[in-house]
């Protein structure tokens, strides 16, 4: 049940960049991931390593992360695991909408309940289940020692799937965040269509309405960057409902905002050593 297929690899930084595919048993369908694992005589720590799962945004599938992000360097030197994971079941028989912010490629990391997305969509349970499952079986991955981030609609998923589920992650992090998925255009398209149209089903995957109910205290602090040039920032991602949410709760949201940074790899590429360290710090 927790075989994995290895499609390739290919080594960097004194480690490996697994390229897999894996069958989910929440989704139905064969998945794909990225998994860097640094080299046990080179790294800064004793096997089994920590292990950090990104999440990436609408569009993406488990290479944009690998390809784009940068991250491999400091993962090696600092001995951890990177797990990327794609964005969304895929492939022939399983539901999709022509536009991308629904459908495959924006899973939304929700366990769908309306049909048709229910019969594949339950990214939800991939990620916390399967995915960690199937990486822990096959990989020298410490259980226990697990962090989560992620980017945009992915950043959306580690807050939220790390809130509603603390005791399998020691910490949090995450670049321009859908902070309000239940006041954004593109969190109400998506929570609608897979969860119908009671909005009390929609509160365990809006980050902030978890940090307000005080769901966030399991971390000492959650990092959140964000560009003051992402053209999405208000509309789409609303941070300041978050670090409202944070205030009332008394919870730590360390939120950096950076001049002339935008919603791209770049932005990411720019810091994305910082919330290695970060996390790093907290799986040891």
């Amino acid at each position: 049940m927790y075989s994995v297929d290895f499609i390739s690899q290919h080594r960097l930084y004194d480690g490996i960049l697994y390229f897999i595919r894996h069958d989910s048993a929440a989704t139905s369908t064969p998945m794909s991931a990225t998994v860097f694992v640094p080299d046990v005589a080179e790294a800064r720590t004793d096997a089994p390593f920590p292990a950090l799962y990104w999440l990436s945004g609408l569009t993406c599938t488990a290479n944009n992360f690998t390809e784009k992000a940068g991250a491999y360097r400091k993962a090696s030197e600092l001995g951890l695991i990177i797990v990327a994971p794609d964005t969304s079941p895929r492939g022939e028989g399983v539901a999709n909408d022509p536009a991308s912010d629904l459908g495959q490629g924006a899973g939304f990391y929700v366990d769908a309940l309306q049909s048709p997305w229910k019969a594949h969509y339950q990214m939800e349970t991939y990620v916390t289940r399967d995915l960690i499952e199937a990486i822990e079986a096959n990989f020298p991955a410490a259980p226990g020692k697990r962090g989560i981030f992620g980017h945009s609609m992915g950043g959306h998923g580690a807050l939220t799937l790390a809130m509603n589920h603390a005791h399998l992650y020691r910490s949090v992090s995450a670049f321009s965040p859908i902070s309000s998925a239940m006041h954004a255009p593109w969190g109400e398209k998506g929570l609608s269509n897979y969860l119908g149209h009671d909005r009390s089903a929609w509160e365990r995957y809006d980050a902030s309405v978890l940090l307000a109910k005080g769901m966030g205290k399991a971390f000492d602090d959650i990092l959140i960057d964000q560009g003051l040039h992402d053209p999405f920032l208000e509309g789409q991602l609303k941070t300041e409902l978050l670090e409202q949410a944070a205030a009332a709760a008394g919870q730590k949201v360390t939120v950096r905002y950076h001049d002339g940074y935008d919603h791209s790899y770049y932005f990411i590429q720019s810091f994305i050593d910082d919330h290695i360290a970060f996390h790093a710090q907290r799986l040891k």
